[in-house]
Formats: structure tokens, sequence, C-alpha cells
């Protein structure tokens, strides 16, 4: 009785076992020999700004955007990361990668290694950009200077340090759906939905997060708790932007200057670097689709703890 209870044991664990790593493993590519084309590094740079690439990867402490050297620490719930070196460098960089390794970093999440990414790499929102974008991005970023020195490991304990895991994560927070323009939509929109959803990657942090990491779907862009430990994302729908124009957030995308005067700052700034460089057009088709946004009820904010001496 006692083998069989063993041997049953022993089998149902090699079962589970089989399942997890099959539910966990970087999914098998047969390599496609993509279509001839040209790439555009002019466009290239517009899907840089628009996907905040400087943001993560310059190197801190430095004025120059584009040196893309990588190590900014990124906290988060489950550890800290550090964004690698992107820059053409063949050592420390990617200088080395294929353009079909690049594509597949930016949608799938899967290094040229064979071994999943962490989510803090949004590319849950990346998967949604178009390809040619993305070729266009790796032509561009070519054309950077190399900057050597390589990041060092995150910062991320056991078992959130477990790459794969986030074979798991990936089949319950990415949809893997493309993005389909909308035709009773106008072509503004449609741009608008593009960059907000994909290269701009908006909801990343403009959304809660469940315990696992994942964004809550029916609290989309509602704002939250700021990812890196410290103070409130802002809610994006109309229940944050009502008193906003499409030209109030137009012109904050462009400077910073929201409408009462203030200034953005954290983050938020970074991300303006990015976004002031936009074409006015691309700001406007921003705008457009985050006025059309429903208003939606984030989670509950915090109250703010009393001071010393405040009266009750």
């Amino acid at each position: 009785m006692l083998r069989r209870i063993f041997l049953s044991a022993i089998l149902a664990g090699a079962a589970a076992l089989g399942v997890y790593w099959w539910l966990t493993a970087v999914p098998f590519v047969i390599a496609v020999t993509e279509r001839p084309y040209t790439p555009n590094p002019a466009n290239g740079l517009t899907t840089f700004n628009a996907a905040g690439c400087s943001s993560c990867h310059a190197v801190p402490g430095q004025p120059d955007r584009l040196r893309l050297g990588g190590g900014l620490a990124i906290p988060s719930p489950f550890g800290t990361f550090y964004a690698p070196n992107i820059s053409p460098d063949p050592v420390d960089g990617i200088g080395r990668w294929t353009e079909a390794e690049f594509v597949r970093a930016v949608t799938k999440g899967i290094s040229p290694a064979g071994a999943h990414y962490f989510p803090a790499f949004p590319y849950t929102s990346y998967q949604h950009a178009r390809v040619e974008d993305v070729r266009d991005l790796f032509a561009f970023l070519k054309t950077l200077t190399a900057v050597s020195g390589k990041v060092r490991d995150h910062d991320v304990p056991f078992p959130f340090n477990v790459r794969r895991n986030i074979g798991i994560w990936k089949l319950l927070f990415m949809d893997r759906k493309p993005l389909m323009p909308e035709a009773a939509r106008s072509d503004l929109w449609n741009r608008g939905a593009y960059l907000v959803n994909s290269l701009g990657h908006c909801a990343e942090c403009h959304s809660p997060r469940n315990l696992l990491g994942g964004i809550i779907a029916a609290q989309r862009f509602a704002g939250g708790p700021n990812p890196e430990g410290e103070g409130w994302v802002p809610n994006i729908t109309q229940k944050g932007l009502a008193d906003w124009s499409e030209k109030d957030i137009a012109y904050f995308l462009e400077t910073g200057e929201m409408p009462d005067g203030d200034a953005a700052g954290g983050a938020m700034a970074r991300v303006i670097k990015n976004t002031s460089q936009l074409s006015p057009r691309d700001r406007a088709a921003i705008a457009e689709y985050l006025k059309s946004l429903p208003p939606v009820e984030g989670p509950p904010r915090p109250r703010k703890a009393a001071k010393a001496g405040d009266k009750s």
C-alpha cells in the first residue's frame, strides 16, 4: 500500500513538473526570412521617442539621452531591475544582435539566448507594435554611439528571479492580439490608440496591478500606486482628465506644463523629454485618444498620514 502511494506521488510530481516545464518554456520559433525591407531610421527615431527608450536606457546622471549604456535602477514590489545597455556596443550592448533577435525581444520578451525577459521591460505593450516600426527602431539604434560597460544584474529575490516562471506570467497577461484600427474612428484617433497602447505603453504605469504584477484590465488607465514605490500615478481616463482639453493634453506632452501651471515631475518628466520630440500631429493623436477614454474609477488613494501637531 505504501509502495503504491509512494509511486503515485512520484508520478504525480513528475507529471506536475512536466506541465510546469511545458508552460514555462520559451516558445520554439522557426526561422522565417522576412520580406525585403529598407529600414527607415527617421521613422526609427519617431519610434524611439514614442517608446520612451531613453527614459530607462540612457546612462543616468549625464545629459545625452542618446547615450544608451543603461544602468537606471527600476524599483518594484518584486525587487529592483536595472535597465540594460542597448547601445550598439558589440560586447556590452546589442551590437551583435540580429534584427530578428531584436524584434523577438521587443515584441515577445525573449532574449537572443532564449530566456524570458522580466516584464519590467514593457513588452506586454510593445507586443502590439508594428514589425516595421521595430525594424526601423533597430536601424536607428545602430546609428548611435556604442557605450561600453555591462550593467549589473537585477536585484530580485527568489522565487521572482526564476525566469522560467515568466512563461506562466506571459500566459496570464500577454493577450497576443493585434491592435486593429477602428473604421468608425478618425485616422488621428487610430494613430493615438496605436501610440498609447503599444509604443507609448501608457497603461504600464497608469494602471493598477494585481498581486502577480499584471494590469487590472477593468481599471486600465485609471491610475494607482507608483510601481516604483513612491507616490501615485494619476488617472488618465475622463475620471482624471475631464477638465483637460485635447489642446491641454497635447501641450502637456510638449512642455510638461499642466493647465493649472504645475509641471510634470518624477518619471513623467523623463517621459516628456521623449514626447516633446514627437510631431505635433502625434501629440494631437494621443490627446484625441485619451479624451475618448470613458471615465473609470481607480483604486482609492490612501489618505496622507497626519503630521505631528495637526488637530484630529
